[in-house]
């Protein structure tokens, strides 16, 4: 399961940055929230790690704005857990991941992704 949420202020992650946005996804491994820097932003800043959705509602439920929890799809095999869009590392599916490199599904297809051409929610 995943779900993200617009937080009600923006909330202070560095220097320079806010959390604006978060994720939370439920995995067999464990319960993760993502934080997001910026409202276009496809993958996440940092991420957190729960032991249980219970606990990251409790710390979250009263900093997400009016429009509450909005359920997603889950991620594709392969694809990053943060990413807003079918994102993964080149190489992954085959055994031989290409660290830092990306692609996304377009159209059926899987092409280098190019960060400047995706936006989001």
């Amino acid at each position: 399961m995943r779900k993200y949420a617009y937080l009600k202020e923006p909330m202070k992650y560095n220097k320079d940055d806010q959390i604006v946005k978060v994720m939370l996804y439920v995995a067999e491994e464990g319960v993760y929230l993502f934080e997001y820097c910026s409202l276009d932003a496809i993958q996440c800043s940092s991420d957190r790690c729960y032991d249980s959705l219970e606990d990251l509602y409790e710390d979250w439920n009263d900093l997400v704005d009016e429009r509450g929890w909005i359920e997603i799809e889950d991620p594709l095999p392969d694809c990053q857990h943060d990413a807003f869009i079918p994102l993964r590392v080149k190489g992954r599916d085959v055994g031989n991941p290409e660290w830092g490199k990306y692609e996304t599904l377009e159209d059926g297809q899987w092409v280098d992704y190019d960060e400047h051409k995706h936006t989001t929610h």
